[in-house]
C-alpha cells in the first residue's frame, strides 16, 4: 500500500472525511494541503530530501481568496506535479461530472483515478487507491459509462445543422425556419428542442453554448 500520500483540497469538511479514509487504510503519512502552490512546493521539496510522495490526490476546483496563488487549478497543479515528478501516482476527487472533462483528464494528463465527490464517495475513492496501488486506472463505472456514451454519440445532419446556427448566434426560435430553407427534416421547434435535449444529456452538458462549443473544438461544424 501507499506510504506516503499528499492531498490537495481545500475544503476542511472533505480534508477531515479523507483523513478518516486513509486512516481505516492504514497510510502511514498523509500531508493535507489546502493551496496548490503549497502542494507543489511539498512535492519538490520531498524530492529534493529524497523521501518523495507515492500518490496525490487533488480535487480540480479551489476557491480564490486573499492568499496570491500561481497555480490555481487542479490541473494546474497535476501538469506541474508531472514536471516535478513524472511517476508521480495522481487521484481525481472531484464534484466535476461532465464526460468531456473527466475524459480528457485520462487522456491528456495521464491521471491515474478519478472519484467523483458524490453518494459512497468514500468507498469509491478506497477502490481507487487499491486499484491505482496496483498498477490499474481507476474509473467508477458511472463515470466509464458516461464517457463511453459520449465516445460512442452520433450526430445525424439535422444536429450538426442546429448546433452549426446556434455557433454563428442564430436564436433557438429561428432555427426552424432556416432549417426549411435547407430542406432538413424534422424541422419543427419541438424537434430542434427535443435533439438539442438529446445532445445535451448524452454529452453531459446543462447549456446550448456548452455544446457549441464542443462541437466547435470537435471540428463538427
Amino acid at each position: 500500500m501507499f506510504k506516503k500520500i499528499l492531498i490537495a483540497e481545500d475544503h476542511q469538511m472533505t480534508s477531515l472525511s479523507l483523513q478518516k479514509t486513509l486512516q481505516e487504510l492504514s497510510i502511514e503519512k498523509a500531508d493535507y494541503l489546502h493551496y496548490c502552490d503549497h502542494a507543489i512546493s511539498w512535492l519538490k521539496n520531498a524530492n529534493r530530501d529524497g523521501e518523495p510522495y507515492d500518490l496525490l490526490i487533488t480535487d480540480l476546483s479551489f476557491e480564490a481568496d486573499d492568499v496570491k496563488q500561481n497555480l490555481v487549478h487542479g490541473t494546474d497543479l497535476i501538469r506541474e506535479a508531472r514536471l516535478v515528478q513524472p511517476d508521480l501516482k495522481v487521484i481525481v476527487f472531484s464534484g466535476e461530472n461532465r464526460p468531456k472533462v473527466i475524459d480528457e483528464l485520462f487522456e491528456d494528463l495521464r491521471i491515474n483515478g478519478y472519484v467523483r465527490k458524490a453518494r459512497h464517495d468514500a468507498d469509491h475513492l478506497k477502490q481507487a487507491i487499491h486499484t491505482v496501488y496496483a498498477d490499474k486506472r481507476y474509473q467508477p463505472s458511472d463515470v466509464r459509462q458516461a464517457i463511453q456514451q459520449e465516445n460512442s454519440f452520433e450526430f445525424t445532419t439535422v444536429d450538426i445543422a442546429i448546433v452549426s446556427l446556434l455557433y454563428q448566434g442564430e436564436l433557438q426560435k429561428n432555427i426552424p425556419f432556416k432549417l426549411k430553407q435547407r430542406a432538413l427534416k424534422p424541422s419543427s421547434l419541438s424537434s430542434v428542442e427535443k435533439r438539442l435535449n438529446v445532445m445535451k444529456e448524452s454529452l453531459g452538458f446543462s447549456k446550448n453554448e456548452q455544446l457549441a462549443v464542443y462541437c466547435k473544438e470537435k471540428g463538427l461544424i
